[in-house]
């Protein structure tokens, strides 16, 4: 499968060979949401805490006497069912949300996105951005002569300061770089936009 290849000026320059073992996989439906799924638990902070009955401070102290008060029995005012007391079966901090998926099945879930973007038109390259300062308002109007309708994805082959730079402000882009390719950005992003060198890197990565 090949892709059309941009310039830095926005025009056409040819075409790359995209490599068949990662572009040109079967849609695997199931795969990608198990894919996404573990990568949206892991990430999961882990914030939520209640106290339980012994954490709580205070309630040393009976809240009124034991009889002749005509009120059921207390023994502390931080039982769960008083105000200011403890919580039965509320969110704990120590829970463990990470979940697990073969390296293999990982990877394929990977390419089978990746496919799927390249069978829809979504996957072009660009040949190279050189620039001596970053400047994000250059690299706006850069963008607006590729053809991006809503967000972009910039996939690199090395750190890329400046253009890294230039990216940063603009709310619908966002860079990384080829070895952290992840299901979570390629559902998130309409069009994914290689620098050439990135293909070649993928290759590198995934293939030998």
């Amino acid at each position: 499968m090949k892709i059309v290849v941009y310039t830095q000026s926005g025009e056409e320059n040819g075409t790359v060979e995209l490599p068949k073992e990662i572009f040109e996989v079967p849609f695997n439906k199931d795969l990608i949401h198990q894919a996404l799924v573990m990568q949206l638990s892991n990430g999961r902070v882990n914030l939520a805490h209640t106290k339980i009955r012994g954490e709580v401070r205070g309630g040393g102290k009976k809240p009124y006497a034991q009889k002749h008060t005509g009120r059921a029995r207390q023994g502390t005012t931080r039982a769960p069912h008083m105000r200011g007391g403890s919580v039965i079966f509320g969110p704990r901090n120590v829970r463990n949300f990470v979940l697990g998926m073969p390296k293999l099945q990982r990877r394929k879930a990977l390419f089978s996105a990746l496919s799927e973007k390249a069978r829809s038109n979504e996957i072009i390259a660009l040949e190279s951005y050189n620039v001596d300062k970053p400047k994000t308002k250059d690299f706006a109007s850069f963008l607006k002569k590729l053809p991006i309708e809503r967000n972009v994805l910039i996939v690199l082959p090395a750190k890329n300061e400046n253009l890294e730079k230039s990216s940063k402000n603009l709310p619908s882009t966002k860079t990384i770089l080829a070895n952290y390719l992840n299901i979570q950005d390629l559902q998130k992003y309409k069009k994914i936009l290689f620098l050439k060198e990135a293909i070649g890197k993928l290759n590198e990565i995934f293939l030998k």
